[in-house]
């Protein structure tokens, strides 16, 4: 599901009230355990946390005028899913989370490359996105970006 929202705040009013706490919840828990210099906003019509140009003027190599991707997440239509590109690029932060999930979490793990999906917002363990956010800072994501990117 899209939705049309130019900052946060509106995102969350226009997803259904059900899980509108939960998100601003998550929201919450993300904004205070990043490290300092991610920036939040809008990005591919989801809640993003990014690399900002005054950080990494090069920006997304895909879309140089994008600012670096990092962390986001979107209430979709059967889930609210939580993307992390340090648990798709960093083998060892995604053997962590498997690892670490069973701990806080009685469902199963539902995941694919960096899309992490909660199918009920009362399973979305909060504890471990704080400390998931906690695993890379602005700078060592852009260096693990940029040794990926020129792999390619």
């Amino acid at each position: 599901m899209q939705y049309q929202a130019e900052t946060p705040e509106a995102y969350i009013k226009q997803v259904p009230e059900e899980r509108q706490e939960a998100l601003r919840e998550l929201r919450e828990t993300i904004n205070k355990n990043l490290p300092e210099g991610f920036q939040e906003g809008m990005q591919y019509g989801m809640i993003g946390y990014f690399v900002p140009h005054t950080i990494y003027p090069d920006g997304y190599h895909c879309k140089p005028s994008e600012p670096l991707p990092f962390m986001s997440f979107a209430s979709q239509k059967n889930s609210v899913n939580l993307y992390h590109m340090g648990v798709y690029a960093v083998p060892e932060i995604y053997d962590w989370f498997v690892s670490e999930y069973p701990k806080h979490c009685k469902r199963k793990l539902d995941m694919g490359k960096s899309c992490i999906r909660f199918k009920k917002v009362e399973d979305i363990p909060i504890d471990l996105i704080a400390e998931l956010c906690t695993k890379l800072t602005p700078e060592q994501w852009i260096v693990i970006y940029e040794t990926n990117i020129k792999k390619k």
